[in-house]
C-alpha cells in the first residue's frame, strides 16, 4: 500500500470503511441496520424529529425510494410513523415515535463503546483534520453534483 499516493488511497479507502463500519455497525443489532440507525439519528437530530422523506434522502445522500423503503420497515417496528404533509399532500412526513426515543435512550452506551473502538487512537487534532477534510469533500462534491445537474 505504500506505492499508492495518499489521495488515491483516501478515495479508495472511503469505500472500503464504509463497507466494513456498515458490516460491524449491523452486527451491533438485530432489529436495526446501520443505514436504518443513519435515518433514525437523523430524523432525531432535527427539529420536532421529523423530516419529509425527501429532505432525509437529501441529507443522508440515498435515494426518496430507499429512504421511503427504510422508512416502512422502521414503522411496522414502531420506530416511525408516517404522515402527509398538511402543507403538501403529496410529501410524507417520516417522525419519530416515543418508543424509538425510548429504545435508543436504552442503548445509547452501547453506540457509544461502538463509537469510541472506532475513533480508538484518534486524538482531538487528528479528529479536526478529519472532520475538516470531510467537510471540504462534501463540499467539492456538491459543487460537482450542481456542475452534473446544470447539463
Amino acid at each position: 500500500m505504500n506505492n499508492i499516493p495518499e489521495r488515491e488511497y483516501i478515495f479508495a479507502s472511503i469505500f472500503a470503511l464504509a463497507n466494513r463500519m456498515q458490516k460491524l455497525g449491523d452486527k451491533l443489532e438485530d432489529y436495526v441496520t446501520i443505514k436504518q440507525w443513519m435515518l433514525l439519528a437523523v430524523l432525531s437530530k432535527s427539529e420536532g424529529q421529523s423530516l419529509t422523506i425527501s429532505e432525509a434522502a437529501e441529507i443522508i445522500g440515498s435515494s426518496h425510494q430507499n429512504i421511503k423503503k427504510m422508512a416502512l420497515i422502521l414503522e411496522k417496528q414502531g420506530f416511525l410513523s408516517l404522515t402527509k404533509h398538511p402543507k403538501d399532500r403529496r410529501a410524507v412526513v417520516v417522525s419519530i415515535t416515543d418508543y424509538c426515543n425510548t429504545y435508543f435512550a436504552e442503548r445509547e452506551a452501547k453506540e457509544e463503546a461502538f463509537l469510541q473502538s472506532v475513533f480508538q487512537g484518534v486524538d482531538s487534532q487528528m479528529m479536526t483534520e478529519l472532520y475538516k477534510g470531510i467537510l471540504q469533500l462534501q463540499k467539492n462534491i456538491e459543487q460537482m453534483e450542481l456542475q452534473t445537474d446544470e447539463k
